[in-house]
Formats: structure tokens, sequence, C-alpha cells
């Protein structure tokens, strides 16, 4: 009795997404919740263990279904990826990649609004905010980590070490907000399942994509991390095989970002409504809908080659 997949990262990179993406294909059985964070657990004495609580959200009197697990701690905390291989060495694992300054700055907000942070961001990521991550156990901190977990090489280089490259499927975080369905039809082919979701869903987005507080990331700290993440984006361009140089330009604009700035500039009276769980039907009538939106997406689409890679 074993889970047969994971999705291990990364935090803020579209986890929730192909959670709900996957909940609806019927080969597939997820995870009663979301980030059930079992084996990044430090308070499991992991010498003894046995994987009965992680089990149990999971109906096992189903047949003929493959299970699933998404934490995207897994591929940042220490001794998380050795559990999980010491559990199932034929895991197969989906990491998803977001443009690393994007990804920091996205989990920046993500604390601030659970009152779990109070620097601003231009102090979290100095060498003084950096310090706390250092100063923790293990040398890794599940709240102040905004840069480090945006080294992606070092991870990858990690992970390779211990699952093999042919359970691994990499994806562009952007991939699968730009074009849903070659996306998934790409994990459904590599999970080895029926295309059913990538045929059928409806285009998903995370509330934040539609509840943005509109504070852009500062251009000077945008410069100053796009330089911090250059070479690491290399690098990971190199061992996922996926083509990031995009990423490295200057003027890299997330698709997400670059469709909601065009659309609150052309909805200024949307802009309240979208920023609060509850608009008056008023301003929810003036507001397009979510795929009216984004539609836009496919003209400045990554190319099909570039978009996800797990090659051997």
């Amino acid at each position: 009795m074993r889970i047969d997949f994971f999705g291990i990262g990364v935090q803020k990179g579209g986890t929730t997404v192909l959670y709900h993406y996957l909940s609806q294909h019927p080969g597939i059985q997820m995870a009663s919740k979301k980030e059930i964070h079992h084996f990044d657990n430090e308070d499991i004495d992991w010498q003894v263990t046995n994987h009965d609580e992680l089990h149990n959200f999971f109906d096992w009197s189903v047949d003929n279904v493959i299970r699933g697990e998404i934490t995207p701690s897994y591929i940042y905390w220490p001794f998380a990826l050795q559990r999980l291989y010491k559990y199932n060495p034929y895991s197969k694992l989906i990491l998803l990649l977001r443009h690393p300054t994007y990804r920091a700055y996205s989990q920046w907000r993500m604390n601030m609004a659970k009152n779990k942070e109070t620097l601003t961001f231009e102090k979290c990521i100095s060498t003084i905010g950096r310090q706390r991550v250092k100063q923790a156990h293990f040398g890794a901190h599940r709240v102040y980590s905004y840069i480090e977990r945006c080294f992606y090489a070092k991870q990858i280089h990690h992970l390779l070490n211990i699952f093999p490259r042919e359970n691994i499927l990499f994806i562009r975080t952007d991939a699968l907000y730009i074009n849903h369905t070659i996306t998934l039809t790409a994990v459904e082919n590599f999970l080895d399942i029926d295309n059913v979701v990538s045929k059928s869903a409806k285009q998903k987005y995370t509330s934040s994509s539609l509840k943005f507080d509109f504070d852009n990331i500062p251009h000077s700290m945008r410069k100053k991390l796009n330089n911090i993440f250059y070479s690491d984006i290399l690098e990971t361009s190199k061992l996922t095989q996926l083509d990031l140089s995009d990423w490295c330009q200057p003027d890299y604009c997330e698709p997400m970002e670059r469709d909601r700035t065009e659309y609150f500039a052309q909805n200024p009276t949307a802009v309240k409504a979208a920023c609060f769980p509850a608009p008056s039907a008023a301003k929810t009538s003036a507001r397009r809908k979510p795929d009216q939106v984004y539609t836009d997406w496919l003209r400045h689409a990554v190319p099909v080659s570039h978009a996800y890679n797990n090659a051997t």
C-alpha cells in the first residue's frame, strides 16, 4: 500500500491549481486535503515510523486508481526527499518551477496576509533578513525562506541524486497558466493515465490570481533579485532541459501578471471588486469572466517544447 506520485514543489508555484485539476480525473485519487506535510514533519520519529497518518487521507477501498499527494515543501525541506524515496523509490514526482523573483515576492505577500511576517520585502531579502534562515534548525526555515527556496539548481541536484530522472516531470508554472490543456496532457502522459482532464477541465486560477493587491514588485527589488538568480536560472535550465532563457530577460513579466495589469488598466471600476471576497452585485457585473480576462495568454505562449520536460 503506497502512494503513486507526489507534487513536490515549488511553494507559490501553482501546486494548488494542479491539485484542483488532478482531483477531477476519474483515474486519480488525490489526498483528501492538499499539503499533508508528512515527509517534512520533524515531529515524527523517522527511525520507527509508519505511514498510517499519511494513508488516512485516502480511501483505500477504491480500486483502479492511482493515488497522489502534493506538498510543495518537499523539494526544499532537508531529508524530505530521502524519506519519500525510502517510502516509495518508484514514486513519480512533479515539480512546478516559477520564475524565482515572482515566487519570492508571492511568498512574502502570502506571509504578510497571514500575519507571519512584519518586515518589508526589501528587508526580508537583505543580508539581515536572510540571516533568519541561516540561524534556523537545519539552515532551513518554513516562513522566511524567500530567497533560499528560489535556488532551484541546488534542490534539483539533490533530487536527481535520489530519484532517477525518468521519474520526474519538470513543468514551468507559466505554462500551466498559458495553456493548461497542453500542460495537463503532459502530466497525464507522465502518469500513464488517459487524457481526460486535459480535454475537459476549464481554466482554473488560485484565489490570489483574482484577489490581487496591485502592489507590483518594486523595480529596484526586481533588478536585484534577477541578478541574484541569473546564474541559478541557467543551471536550472541545464538540469531540467527546460528553456528558461526568457526568465533571464530583464523585462520578463509573468503572463498572469501582464494580463492582470492590462485588464485592470482597461477596467478601473473592477479593481475594487477584484480585491474583496464578497463584491456587490453591481461590481460583480462590471467584471469580465476569468476566461475572458486571460484569453490573450495564448498570444504569449511558451513553446510546447519549452514548457515541460522529463526526458532522460
